[in-house]
Formats: structure tokens, sequence, C-alpha cells
């Protein structure tokens, strides 16, 4: 079963995630998305990416658990020390190529969170243009302070450039997730839109993308991310090296992961 399913709308490429039942991003979701982010980079027929979720009430619940415990083993058995990963962390990961990849697509691109949206899943959120968040049920955020970890893919670098310091340093620290329509009122996203309207929205931002040339609003979309980005590359070399260190030295952040896989796997009550 495709983890992730592209179809096309007018000039919209609309990507829709799909890992029943959780609606978790994983290392396998990450590959197939990037084999189709770099189909659509080249067609010039696709002049806006949009990105929504396929399990319902879910956008990405957030990354998988299971594979940040996997990745603690392999960390532990590299034989690598603190510095080495810290050096290790400059080079990138898959998913950090990934997200630095949509961060930087010459194309437009929207999230359409219709859905559960935390942890990784907001850290990729947090890499698109444009948020549209739906009405529901659901929480919208960064909790990872929750399970003894942190914001390892961009969050913790991404979040203060789109709501400043002081707010990121509140929902970070306290692990908070919000509800949609009080994610919009700070800023984590953009709109807020009726039941069922994250999509239709996003289609709609697409047309009026479409009625514009490609080449300005590439040349835009670079100049703008380029002035608010300052250091971010090597903030977030830094962050995947610290998060390399604490999944090697921190006994404690293991413990409460494998709680959570253990347990109710709702990472709001860890």
């Amino acid at each position: 079963m495709a983890l992730v399913t592209e179809r096309r709308e007018k000039s919209a490429a609309i990507i829709t995630f799909a890992n029943p039942p959780r609606g978790y991003m994983n290392a396998a979701q990450v590959s197939e998305l990037g084999v189709l982010i770099e189909n659509i980079e080249t067609d010039a027929s696709v002049r806006t990416v949009i990105f929504t979720g396929g399990v319902p009430g879910v956008f990405i619940r957030h990354y998988d658990v299971g594979d940040i415990l996997e990745a603690a083993g392999a960390v532990r058995k590299s034989g690598f020390d603190g510095d080495a990963l810290m050096e290790a962390g400059k080079r990138g990961n898959p998913i950090s190529q990934l997200f630095d990849k949509i961060d930087r697509l010459s194309k437009p691109t929207i999230a359409a969170i219709n859905g559960y949206c935390q942890g990784g899943g907001f850290e990729f959120a947090l890499c698109c243009d444009i948020r549209v968040a739906e009405e529901g049920d659901y929480r919208i955020g960064l909790p990872e302070t929750n399970v003894g970890i942190f914001p390892g893919a961009g969050g913790t670098q991404r979040l203060p450039r789109v709501i400043g310091e002081a707010k990121a340093l509140e929902l970070i620290l306290k692990g908070e997730t919000l509800p949609p329509q009080e994610a919009a009122n700070v800023g984590l996203v953009h709109e807020f839109v009726p039941v069922g309207g994250a999509l239709t929205r996003a289609l709609e931002l697409a047309e009026n993308f479409a009625a514009k040339t490609p080449r300005a609003l590439a040349e835009a979309k670079h100049l703008v991310k380029q002035a608010a980005r300052g250091p971010l590359p090597e903030g977030c070399a830094e962050e995947r090296g610290r998060f390399s260190r604490l999944l090697l030295e921190d006994d404690e952040a293991l413990r409460l992961m494998q709680n959570f896989q253990n347990g109710n796997q709702d990472i709001n009550k860890a």
C-alpha cells in the first residue's frame, strides 16, 4: 500500500498522506514522498503543491515514535561519541533533506490541515508556504517534550521564525498543542476554515497562484525565505546533532518513549 498518493486538479498536485490506522509519518513515507517531490519539481504543468491527510481526522499525527526508538538503538550501537554525532548532524538525514526540499521548492506549497498535525507532522507543515486548518476536534503543535525529546526535524528553528521566540518557547517547553482555531489565532496556521474546507480553500489559493507567472512566484518565495532564514541550516544542523546526542545519552527519554509505545499512544497524554 502506498503511504503517499498524488492526484492532479488543474495545475495543482494534491499529495495525500495515508498511513492507517494512526496516520504517523515514518521512514518509508519520507522515502516515497521524496520521489514524488523530485518528479513534481521538474514538472512545469504543476504550479502549486497541496499536502493533506488521508486518514480520517489526521493530517500527520506525528512522527512514529517506534522509528525514533529504533534510531536510538542504532545511535547507541554506532560507536559514535557526542562530538561525532554533532558532526553527523551537519550532514543531514533523509528527513531533514526532504523537509529542506519542501521548504525550498520553487513552487508554492500549501498544507491543507484536516486533522491531527503534531510533532514531525507540524514540522513538515512549517516547511509549507501556507497552512490552512479546518475546524475539528484535533490538535496542532509540537508535543515532543511530553515524551522526553524535543522537536528534531526543524521545529526549534522554524517555529520561532513564524510566531516569535517567546511564544515558540512557551509552546515547545510545555509540549502544548492547540485546537485549530487557537492555532490560527497565535499564527501557527494562516487560515481557519469550516469543517471539510481545508482542501477546498487550498485549491482556491492554487487558482490564485496559477494566475501569476511561475518565475515571479519562485523568485519572490526564494527571496522572502532567504531574508527570514538567517543561519537556519546551521541551526538545524545543531538541532539534529543534539537530537542524536539525546538519543545516545538520555535514558529517561527512551523510557518515556517506550512507555508511550506500550501505552495508549496519545502523545498529548503521555
